[in-house]
This record gives structure tokens, sequence and C-alpha cells, in this order.
């Protein structure tokens, strides 16, 4: 695993748009696997400034997103498809079709999670997964608890996830109990895995994550295994995280 740690949250945002950047230069056609969250903004915000100064082009690249909440259109302001046309998509030359979200308003959950599985087979898989860090060790939705989740499935959200994603909602009653994400074994199927973490708050878990046991109570400590991941952090998660 390489580290990167940054001054801040705006150099870690640059370091992260660089690393993909780069991908994108380099294979014009990847796949991008794509989160969501207050964390990747800044990089997202990165990107469509080097795609405005026509340093980057997005027009061949497909992207795959990691999860989507249960029960909201992608009209929803707090769905996760909304997020990102919001915070990427129409402000670059992707086409939207080569987007992928779960699809939040399909009932049948095996159903919805199969299709999906499917759509990552088809494009033989994500070249550059982008990871946030939950502060329970959540990767994606998946939550804390006692296996790894091979493939894409339907997720009980625990309340310490929902209680730090209704700052989004106008009450805690809005939020989501369920969401649809990638599995474990999909995430780590990826030839490439950059985590994002800034903030004092996420100092103990990343530790717990990279330096601790591989445990299903710590879904990202799995990462470890991974040959090919990148901690991009800022000097407040790093504190005393060895580098």
């Amino acid at each position: 695993m390489r580290v990167y740690c940054a001054a801040d949250y705006n150099h870690a945002s640059r370091v992260a748009a660089n690393i993909i950047s780069a991908q994108v230069i380099m294979k014009p056609d990847c796949v991008l696997g794509l989160a969501t969250g207050s964390t990747p903004i800044g990089t997202y915000e990165e990107l469509i400034r080097r795609y405005e100064q026509g340093d980057l082009d997005f027009s061949g690249v497909h992207s795959i997103n990691l999860d989507e909440y249960r029960g909201l259109s992608p009209e929803n302001d707090q769905s996760y498809r909304y997020f990102m046309n919001t915070h990427l998509f129409d402000s670059i030359n992707i086409d939207k079709k080569n987007t992928y979200v779960p699809d939040g308003l399909e009932p049948d959950s095996e159903k919805a999670c199969r299709d999906y599985e499917e759509i990552i087979r088809t494009h033989g898989g994500v070249d550059l997964q982008i990871l946030g860090l939950g502060h329970n060790g959540h990767i994606g939705f998946n939550e804390p608890g006692s296996t790894f989740e091979k493939e894409t499935h339907c997720v009980t959200l625990s309340e310490t996830t929902r209680e730090a994603n209704a700052r989004f909602f106008s009450s805690m009653d809005e939020v989501p109990t369920e969401a649809y994400t990638m599995g474990i074994g999909s995430i780590m199927q990826a030839k490439k895995i950059v985590v994002i973490v800034t903030g004092e708050g996420k100092r103990e878990i990343v530790k717990k994550a990279f330096l601790g046991p591989i445990t299903p109570e710590v879904q990202a400590s799995v990462l470890q295994l991974h040959n090919d991941v990148i901690l991009v952090g800022d000097e407040a998660a790093l504190a005393g995280f060895p580098r």
C-alpha cells in the first residue's frame, strides 16, 4: 500500500484527482468506480476544472458507482444518481449512458443486485475504484458484520451510518433504512483502489482498517489484502500513521 499524506482536504483532493487523471489519460476507455459522500466532492471539482481547461477527456470513460439508497428515484435530490449528476457528470463530457448506479427503484432486490453484477462483468471490471471510509470502517454500504459479502447486495443500514447521513435529509425519518451496494468481493476485484480520508474524525478508523486485524467487523480492513491500494489522506486523518 502506498500512502500520500497531504497538508489538508484541498491538497488531498488534488492528489486523488492526479491519480484519476493519470488513469483517464493512460486508458481513455477506462472504467472508473466512483463514490459519493462529502469526501470526494473536492476531487470531482478538481476533475471538472481540469476538463474545463482541456486537460481531460471523459468521452470514452465508463463509470460504475458503489451504491444507491433503496427506494429513492434518480430525481430525488438525495439519491446517489442525483449526486453524481450534480457533482460530476453534468459538468464533464462523459456519456451518461455509460454511467451506472444501482437502480434504487427496483423492488426485487435480488434482481437489482444480479443486474448490477452483470453490468460490472460486462465492462470487464473496474480499473480504478475510489473509496471513502466510514467511521465504523464501512466501504460502500458494507456494514460491520460477521462476513465479507462477495457481490452486490441489499444491506440494512446501521444506525451510525444513518445518523452520519442524516445531515443531508430534513429529518432522521427520511433517511432510507436500506441500500444496494457493491460487495467486498466486487470491490476487491478492481485493479487499483484509492481510499480518500480526511479529518481528525477518521484518525482512529484509519489505524483500525489498515494496521489492525483483517475482520468483517471493520470491512475496510480487507483492503490490506489488495495488491494495489493507495491511501490518500490529510495530516489530521493520518496523524500517527506510519508512512
